[in-house]
C-alpha cells in the first residue's frame, strides 16, 4: 500500500510497510495510481498524450527499479505472534493524588477523583505497586513509572518515598526505573524544582497556551483562571530542565480552533518542547471537537506546519511532539502493533491499588484487572486489550497512518464506539493530518541538514 498526497509544493509518496517516503515529479505522482493495476502498454496509452513515450518509459524503469529494491508496494506481512510482549508489564501510571487542586472543565479525571472518593496514595500502596512491577516485568529491565493525578504535588511525601524504595528495589533485582511526573504547576515551587529536577527523568507541564484560552477551560477550585498562578512557575520548571527531557502539554477545544496560535505563544514564551492535543469529548459538551470542526483543525495544522519550519529557518527552534517522525528508523514492529501498550505492557494503579489498563479506564470497574495485592486477577481484561492490536482492527487495515499510531487510543475508541476495536473517526483524521505535515516537514529539514 502506498500513499501519495501534495503537501508545501512536494509530492510525497510513502510506503506504508516500509516507511519508505518519497518526493517524485508530477508524471511519477500521476502514475503512481495506474502502476500496479496496469500493464507498461497501458500505462503509456494512457497518458501518452500528455507525457513523451521516452519520459513515461523511464518513469516506469524508476518505478520498477524501486519496487524492485523492494522499497514499494512492499507487503510485510506482519504476523502477530512473532511480536508478542512475553506477557510482562514494564510501565505504572502511578495515580498517587485523586484529589487535584484545579477543576478543569474538560478533564476525564472528573477533577481528579475519577468519579469516586478524593485520596491520596498511602505509601504501602505505592511500594507494593513498585514490587509488583518489579516482579510483572520479568527479564525487562528498564520499567517506567509516571506520578499521576489528580494532581501527584499534592502527595509529593510518598512520591519523594517511592523514588528512593524503587531505587533501592531496582538495584536489589537488577532494573532501572525512570521516573516522570504530569503536573499542573500549582505547586511547583523552587524547592519542588529542585527536586523534580534531579529525580524525574521527564516531566509534562500542564498549560493550554494564552491566557484567555488556558483560563477558560482551566480554573481554580475559587473559579479563578489558572495562568496567572502557574505561568512563572512552569516557565521556571522549563527553564531549569533545559536540555533535559520535558514539555509542556496543552489541550484544544471547539473554543480555540485557533490553536496554531497557542503552540507559537508557547514557542515564544519560551518553551522548547510542547505538545497541543485535541480533546476528546462527549459531542453534548460546547467543547468538543466533531467532525464539522475537522475542516478547520486540518488548515490550522497545516498553518502550524509552516509556521514551524519558518520559525525553524530563522533559528528559533522549538519541538512540536506531533511533527516528530523518524523515518530511517521509526518505532520497532512491537510498538507499530501495539500501539500505547495499555492493559498489556502498561497499565495504571489508583490510590487504593486497584489496577486498571490506563489511566483513562480508572474508575470502570468494568475494566478493573485486579490490584497491587494480588496482582492481575481478572485476566480476561489483559485478553482483551492484547487482541486489541493493530493487526485485528479492521479499520485500520486500509489505514495508510496505521503504523504510526498503532491503531490509536483504547480509551477514545471505547468511550465512542463501546468497543477498543473500532477506532474514534476524529482522533484518526486528526492523526492523519498530523503525519502528512510531519513527513513534510522531515523531508525539508532533511534536505536543509
Amino acid at each position: 500500500m502506498i500513499h501519495k498526497y501534495k503537501k508545501n509544493g512536494l509530492n510525497i509518496v510513502l510506503d506504508v510497510d516500509t516507511s519508505t517516503v518519497l518526493t517524485v515529479d508530477e508524471l511519477t505522482f500521476e502514475v503512481l495510481d495506474h502502476y500496479e493495476g496496469k500493464t507498461r502498454a497501458e500505462i503509456i496509452a494512457s497518458f501518452q498524450e500528455k507525457y513523451s513515450v521516452t519520459e513515461l518509459n523511464e518513469c516506469l524503469d524508476e518505478l520498477d527499479g524501486v519496487k524492485a529494491a523492494g522499497l514499494l508496494f512492499r507487503e510485510m506481512n506482519y504476523q502477530r505472534e512473532n511480536y508478542a510482549n512475553e506477557d510482562l508489564i514494564k510501565a505504572l501510571c502511578l495515580h498517587v493524588a485523586h484529589d487535584c487542586n484545579l477543576k478543569c472543565a474538560y478533564c476525564f479525571a472528573a477533577q481528579g477523583d475519577f468519579d469516586g472518593e478524593k485520596l491520596l496514595m498511602p505509601l504501602e500502596v505505592g511500594k507494593k505497586a513498585i514490587d509488583f512491577i518489579i516482579a510483572q516485568s520479568k527479564n525487562r529491565k528498564n520499567l517506567e513509572v509516571d506520578f499521576f493525578g489528580g494532581e501527584p504535588l499534592m502527595n509529593l511525601d510518598v512520591v519523594k518515598q517511592l523514588v528512593v524504595y524503587g531505587k533501592e528495589m531496582a538495584a536489589k533485582n537488577d532494573k532501572q526505573f525512570k521516573f516522570t511526573m504530569t503536573t499542573n504547576g500549582v505547586l511547583l515551587n523552587a524547592e519542588t524544582r529542585e527536586y523534580l529536577n534531579e529525580t524525574m527523568d521527564n516531566i509534562v507541564l500542564s498549560l493550554d497556551g494564552r491566557k484567555e484560552v488556558n483560563d477558560q477551560m482551566r480554573q481554580t477550585v475559587n473559579d479563578q483562571g489558572s495562568f496567572d498562578v502557574i505561568i512563572d512557575n512552569i516557565k521556571a520548571m522549563a527553564k531549569m530542565r533545559g536540555d533535559k527531557d520535558h514539555y509542556v502539554r496543552g489541550t484544544y477545544t471547539h473554543h480555540n480552533l485557533d490553536f496554531a496560535k497557542d503552540v507559537e505563544f508557547l514557542a515564544a514564551k519560551g518553551f522548547k518542547s510542547i505538545s497541543v492535543e485535541p480533546v476528546v469529548a462527549e459531542a453534548t459538551h460546547d467543547y468538543a471537537l466533531t467532525e464539522s470542526d475537522l475542516p478547520t483543525i486540518m488548515a490550522e495544522y497545516d498553518a502550524l506546519a509552516l509556521s514551524y519550519l519558518t520559525r525553524h529557518e530563522a533559528g528559533l527552534h522549538y519541538n512540536f511532539f506531533h511533527f516528530n517522525v523518524d523515518l530511517d528508523h521509526g518505532p520497532c514492529v512491537y510498538k507499530r502493533l501495539s500501539g500505547c501498550g495499555a492493559g498489556k505492557d502498561y497499565v495504571a494503579v489508583t490510590p487504593e491499588g486497584d489496577i486498571y489498563p490506563c489511566h483513562q479506564f480508572v474508575g470502570n470497574e468494568a475494566f478493573k484487572m485486579g490490584d497491587v495485592s494480588n496482582g492481575i486477577t481478572n485476566g480476561e481484561i489483559k485478553k482483551i486489550f492484547d487482541a486489541g492490536n493493530l493487526l485485528e482492527k479492521e479499520d485500520c487495515q486500509s489505514c495508510w497512518a496505521k503504523y504510526f499510531c498503532g491503531g490509536g487510543c483504547h480509551a477514545n475508541a471505547y468511550n465512542f464506539n463501546g468497543t477498543i476495536m473500532k477506532p474514534h473517526f476524529v482522533s484518526c483524521e486528526i492523526e492523519r493530518r498530523r503525519v502528512e505535515n510531519a513527513i513534510m516537514i522531515s523531508i525539508i529539514e532533511g534536505e536543509q541538514e
